[in-house]
């Protein structure tokens, strides 16, 4: 056979090997992705070699899907393999070095004695005062407690929870989606999110498998970045866990201040979101359009910059400290406590109406 035709068995294999992970037939999954890789792997065998973007093309392919199979040791030697060909391209020389450092996390968590759902969330950290290996202290903590707070988010919303307001997840969501934090390859700063599974939550079939939280992870940032309006409207038609999401996602992008871009990928590279300052701006554009108008030619938005000193969401009200004054603003109360929890005593930008002499409450994002 051809390398188109093996490449076209490879490619079928795969798309049916997705679909049987989504209805949580993990171990078909595991082999006709394994049979998919063979094809791939085939396919590589069969080609010109001077045809060396269709190989790196191919290659990263046929490494990925022994990785998603779960074939630790042949992904790693079909990875090797093809890293030491001379004429490889960039693209892919890159994207198979990440998938070995991907393999190896993988063979370490298999170390630690807990069990973890395949793949991982990939998370890099770049440019502003990040350097190769290293980032401030209190960024990392900032970005790694968001994509917490996301991924605990993501579990409620796809076991059909009522959005959360206030207080911390329930016992069950926390033992559901344990992340942990791994090392990854050196360039800028990165990490490695794997979520632990439970096997004593099994039982509870209504409730959403570690796999599919990392999944729906990346799928709503995805929408909420690309298609806020349409996309993400029919995945997440629940209005208050939708402006969640976009809040979340938007205080997880960077302001280009401390880092320029945050990627967040797949572990088998086959997406990378980027955020930087102009997502974060699309997010806050969209955000905006979510609120509903209070604003009158008499009540203009104004936005405030200070540290947030106090937040009383029972009593409606937070208290900024301004240059000039410590500021009372009221009306928050239909604020999710995860969401402004952590600004507090931190640099901060709450957007309000000025209504006479009082400030009402419209949004709040970390000022970096």
């Amino acid at each position: 056979m051809s390398w188109v035709e093996l490449h076209q068995v490879s490619e079928r294999l795969a798309s049916e090997a997705q679909a049987a992970l989504l209805h949580g037939r993990r171990v078909q999954a595991c082999d006709l992705y394994a049979q998919a890789a063979d094809a791939e792997n085939k396919a590589l065998d069969a080609l010109d070699k001077s045809k060396v973007r269709t190989i790196g093309i191919s290659a990263v392919s046929a490494a990925s899907l022994y990785y998603k199979a779960a074939n630790m040791e042949r992904a790693e030697e079909v990875a090797g393999r093809w890293l030491g060909f001379t004429t490889l391209p960039r693209f892919a020389r890159e994207q198979l070095r990440s998938l070995l450092h991907s393999i190896w996390a993988e063979q370490a968590r298999q170390g630690t004695g807990a069990t973890f759902a395949p793949g991982q969330i990939l998370v890099s950290v770049k440019g502003g005062e990040v350097v190769p290996g290293g980032a401030p202290l209190d960024l990392i903590v900032d970005k790694v407690k968001a994509i917490q707070t996301i991924l605990h988010r993501t579990t409620e919303f796809i076991g059909g929870l009522a959005l959360r307001k206030r207080g911390v997840p329930s016992q069950d969501i926390r033992e559901m989606c344990r992340p942990w934090l791994f090392q990854t390859e050196p360039g800028s700063y990165q990490f490695a999110v794997a979520i632990q599974e439970n096997r004593q939550l099994d039982m509870l079939r209504t409730l959403p498998s570690s796999e599919n939280i990392s999944e729906c992870f990346l799928h709503v940032l995805r929408l909420g970045i690309d298609d806020p309006d349409e996309g993400l409207s029919d995945f997440v038609p629940d209005v208050e866990y939708r402006d969640t999401f976009l809040k979340l996602a938007r205080n997880l992008a960077p302001t280009g201040t401390s880092c320029d871009s945050l990627e967040v990928r797949s572990s088998d590279q086959s997406q990378t979101i980027r955020l930087d300052a102009d997502v974060r701006k699309g997010l806050n554009r969209t955000i905006r359009s979510l609120r509903t108008a209070r604003k009158t030619p008499a009540n203009r938005e104004e936005p405030l910059r200070g540290t947030l000193r106090a937040v009383h969401l029972d009593q409606d009200w937070l208290e900024l400290a301004t240059d000039a004054q410590l500021v009372h603003v009221n009306k928050v109360g239909n604020q999710v406590d995860d969401l402004i929890g952590p600004m507090v005593n931190k640099p901060v930008i709450v957007h309000t109406i000025l209504k006479g002499n009082r400030y009402e409450f419209l949004d709040i994002e970390p000022d970096e």
